[in-house]
């Protein structure tokens, strides 16, 4: 597979897992498995800067892994997927076996 239509799912699969490689990505995503989540609450629940928090959300909305709606004035995150959670899931328990 050097090419051609079959190299576009790793394509796709490359830069999902780029948009994951940071450790405060991951536990957004397992933050938001549980519900849609405020950038305050994620702020609160990860104990990180605001700008952090937001600055890492605009990586995984950009990558298409959250979507934001507005609620008041504020924007909910919440899991494009439910297939991104798994991924993140399964990563966190396999770094664990190896510990």
């Amino acid at each position: 597979m050097t090419g051609g239509s079959g190299y576009d799912a790793f394509e796709g699969a490359s830069e999902l897992l780029r948009a994951l490689s940071a450790p405060i990505r991951l536990a957004i995503v397992s933050e938001l498995a549980a519900g849609e989540r405020c950038v305050h609450e994620l702020v609160d629940k990860l104990a990180v800067a605001q700008p952090l928090v937001s600055q890492h959300l605009r990586v995984l909305r950009g990558a298409g892994v959250v979507r934001g709606s507005r609620r008041g004035r504020e924007i909910a995150y919440t899991l494009v997927d439910e297939h991104v959670a798994h991924i993140v899931a399964d990563a966190v328990s396999h770094a664990g076996e190896g510990s």
